[in-house]
């Protein structure tokens, strides 16, 4: 059965368990006697690296203080990559490790939960899981996933991002695997090591949680349970994202980025995403570019491409943006929901269409570095005819499409894309 015909009707919702989790200044401190208390001896700590900051070294010590081997796995790439999983398994199997910490944001979290549903399976390529609930055997290594940055989620949810390479390596195809397996042993959310994030990364991952909160408010599988999440997500975005990124050492702006992460991926961790995410996917497959930056730029145009089937779920969004929605009709305040996101995308920095982006647009693009030949040559994003055919095609091929709000045709979605690419944001609110 193909996905969407398994997920278009929606018969029946499931709720998706979330792991315990330590949130607030100082939970960092909490990770050597937790991991004790987990039975680790010999943890695999997956990472990006960090460069720049001292936090993988600090945890890697308390790790060690608390009489724990620790064996550091840095390679983890933004949007990562099938190597990057298959690589960490190899090393843990060697140094015959029992447990995992991940530390960083979503790519380190999903490099991980991959690594995790790979051992349980004997090393198997992780590219085979792709899909829903693929793992044969539910039982793998223990994850303490400690974030250091506002965006994803993934700390707290059932998903993971993989970007297959090798499949063919001329087309790169970034995949969402859902998987209960999948999900850590404990979260630690600590606003304190978001302090390092630079204004841009702060920025882009910050509409990456609007993305996760808005997109379950409108989704057409409509979860119930979800619905207070996603609204109270949104709210904390409106009020604390800018303070985050610009006063990055403020904490009131760090805590509330910090809880908006944490409740918008617990809305859509059963209540489904939609194309913001499909979008962002495919671009990411193709360009190597980050997650976050590409959820901003389609988040406006993806919000007006919906309205006409969710008004009123959009009208609500725009009081959680801070709109001042009386005397305005449904449809207008619907409007005004587009016009604030816009705003909040111009307040924070965030480069508009998909061709403004270059290889120094962000801190953390790899546009023109990656691994194969395709991004090799991808220096500058064109929008042409064959960009926008190519990313529409990954779009409908994605297993976020199937819960958007809007029903989603080539003919429907490519000139979304198109605008992403080409298109003037104003248009949208003129």
């Amino acid at each position: 059965m193909q996905v969407d015909e398994l997920l278009k009707p929606f018969p029946i919702k499931e709720f998706h368990p979330f792991p315990r989790a330590l949130l607030g200044p100082g939970a960092h401190e909490m990770i050597g006697p937790e991991a004790l208390k987990l039975g680790f001896r010999k943890t695999l700590v997956m990472t990006s690296g960090l460069r720049g900051s001292d936090i993988v070294h600090k945890i890697t010590e308390s790790l060690k203080y608390h009489g724990l081997e620790v064996v550091v796995y840095d390679k983890v790439e933004s949007n990562p990559k099938d190597y990057n999983v298959m690589d960490a398994v190899k090393l843990y199997q060697e140094n015959k490790c029992d447990s995992f910490v991940s530390i960083g944001g979503g790519s380190s979290h999903d490099a991980c939960k991959g690594a995790r549903i790979s051992l349980a399976h004997d090393g198997r390529n992780i590219n085979d899981f792709e899909g829903f609930n693929k793992s044969e055997n539910q039982k793998n290594p223990p994850h303490i996933a400690v974030s250091t940055t506002a965006g994803t989620g993934s700390e707290t949810s059932w998903a993971y991002v993989i970007t297959d390479t090798t499949t063919d390596p001329d087309n790169p195809h970034k995949y969402v695997a859902f998987d209960d397996a999948s999900v850590a042993t404990l979260a630690v959310d600590d606003p304190v090591l978001y302090y390092d994030c630079p204004v841009d990364y702060t920025a882009q991952c910050g509409f990456d949680v609007l993305a996760h909160a808005s997109e379950p408010y409108v989704a057409r599988l409509n979860f119930e349970p979800s619905m207070g999440n996603a609204l109270y997500a949104t709210k904390l975005v409106a009020e604390h994202l800018r303070t985050a990124a610009w006063n990055p050492q403020d904490l009131s702006g760090r805590q509330g980025m910090m809880y908006a992460q944490y409740i918008a991926a617990q809305a859509f961790n059963s209540g489904g995403l939609g194309i913001i995410h499909s979008i962002s996917h495919a671009v990411s497959a193709f360009y190597d570019t980050h997650h976050g930056l590409n959820n901003a730029i389609a988040l406006p145009r993806v919000w007006a491409f919906n309205l006409p089937v969710a008004y009123r779920r959009y009208a609500d969004l725009a009081e959680m943006m801070g709109v001042d929605t009386s005397g305005m009709t449904v449809v207008q305040a619907a409007d005004a929901a587009v016009a604030a996101a816009i705003r909040l995308l111009r307040d924070v920095g965030i480069p508009e269409r998909f061709t403004d982006i270059r290889q120094d647009t962000y801190s953390k693009n790899r546009l023109g570095q990656g691994p194969t030949k395709f991004y090799q040559r991808a220096s500058v994003i064109k929008g042409d005819d064959g960009d926008i055919d190519r990313v529409t095609h990954h779009v409908l091929g994605d297993a976020c499409t199937p819960g958007n709000a809007k029903e989603c045709t080539f003919e429907t979605v490519r000139p979304v894309v198109d605008h992403c690419f080409n298109g003037d944001l104003d248009d949208l609110i003129s």
